[in-house]
């Protein structure tokens, strides 16, 4: 937490009176309102967090008011809210950072009624591009190469795009590898960017397999995500766009500038959250390029009335369907492709201890389909392990094994 937090309970809450069908109900409301100083300089200080007026958890979901170092914001909630929030300058790559120099946890209040919360922010991330020209600060092993401003005929934003090619690369030119192309890439790598300060450490855990005799040597394709982080990974919204984006655009030229065993056989797909149900979906619809994916803590409970608070102008039905999207599909006769693997797991804190009903049902639908257990896939549970980068970079070693351990014999799922 910044320093000089300061917290004061101001007036009592007021309330405001809804439409219910049985009676009117009196929700009493509450005004919070957060303060912020910020460094000489500072552009627009956004606000997010998790109520709809903050995003939720868009990186500019609210600008605060205010010029110079006194920034202001005021949001409206029910008595009894948990609010949650993070400061930035728009974009997850500039968050605020603690006094420490790190990226500080999620700002928690409970409101028991109208509160005032003050910070001090002595800094943020610096510009992506900064650690970008120096990679060899991060710590990485192997070699880095940054394609930078990535743009794309399928989609809306350009993005940063990076190669990770293992120790060893550049000694043999006759070598060719396989490729695991992954979502979120700012996160894989370099802590220096990552949007929690810890990154996957898919260097290191490539590289302990390897060394171990475990898996081959890999090339890793990181692509960062942006704004329309959210629809660009839903399968059932920008999914098919941005899989036009991988498989007609990036895929080619990386197989054009890198030493790359090409085919299904060679590709696989991993993410996290939202980024584990593109990997479901591009597995799924696109078999012709990705053989195997790694779906980690995979975001299944999405449906459409969570879309409806999530995706800005969406159009649903009324009310929207309460239904998980990967229910409704496996229910209307979704098929897995002959030959293609999967990888899920998920944890028992956090978001992730909602996930076990919905990966029960993804597991029954493969067995239904005659598929192996521990061969063609595995729905793994994690216990103590949260919706995070920490715990996603302690089971590394697990997805990379599976999806390319030359020796696949079934490892029943637990």
């Amino acid at each position: 937490m910044p320093a000089a937090l300061v917290l004061t309970m101001l007036a009592a809450p007021s309330f405001a009176i809804v439409a219910s069908p049985f009676d009117a109900i009196a929700i009493e409301c509450c005004t919070v309102t957060i303060r912020a100083t910020v460094p000489e300089g500072t552009g627009t200080l956004y606000l997010t967090g998790n109520l709809p007026a903050l995003g939720p958890w868009h990186p500019d979901g609210l600008a605060m008011t205010g010029e110079g170092h006194e920034r202001t914001a005021q949001v409206s909630v029910p008595l009894g809210t948990t609010i949650k929030y993070k400061f930035t300058l728009g974009s997850w790559n500039r968050e605020a950072l603690g006094p420490s120099g790190a990226v500080p946890p999620n700002h928690t209040a409970l409101v028991t009624g109208d509160v005032e919360v003050s910070h001090e922010i002595a800094a943020f991330k610096k510009d992506p591009r900064e650690y970008i020209a120096d990679w060899s600060g991060s710590g990485v092993h192997g070699r880095l190469v940054y394609w930078t401003d990535v743009a794309s005929t399928h989609l809306g934003p350009a993005r940063h795009v990076e190669i990770w090619l293992p120790p060893g690369y550049d000694a043999d030119p006759s070598v060719r590898y396989p490729v695991l192309y992954m979502h979120d890439g700012q996160n894989l790598f370099d802590p220096r960017i990552a949007s929690t300060g810890v990154d996957w450490g898919v260097d290191e855990a490539v590289v302990r397999l390897v060394e171990r005799g475990v898996i081959p040597p890999i090339i890793v394709v990181g692509v960062w995500n942006s704004a329309a982080r959210g629809r660009e990974y839903s399968p059932w919204h920008g999914a098919p766009d941005y899989a036009r984006f991988l498989i007609e655009e990036l895929i080619p030229k990386v197989d054009a500038e890198f030493r790359t065993l090409t085919g299904p056989r060679h590709t696989a797909v991993m993410g996290s959250s939202m980024g584990g149900l593109l990997s479901f979906y591009l597995v799924t619809h696109h078999a012709e390029t990705f053989g195997a994916c790694g779906c980690v803590s995979t975001h299944f409970p999405l449906s459409e009335a969570v879309a409806a608070r999530v995706f800005p102008n969406l159009v649903t039905a009324d009310p929207p369907d309460e239904t998980p999207y990967v229910i409704r599909d496996i229910r209307t006769g979704l098929r897995a492709p002959q030959g293609v693997r999967y990888w899920f797991d998920y944890g028992t804190r956090g978001l992730d201890a909602t996930y076990g009903p919905t990966h029960a049902a993804v597991r029954e639908w493969l067995l239904a389909q005659r598929r192996v257990e521990g061969r063609d896939f595995v729905v793994r549970e994690y216990e103590g392990a949260d919706h995070n980068e920490a715990s996603w970079r302690a089971r590394m070693d697990d997805v990379l094994t599976f999806l390319f351990a030359p020796q696949r014999s079934p490892a029943p799922s637990r």
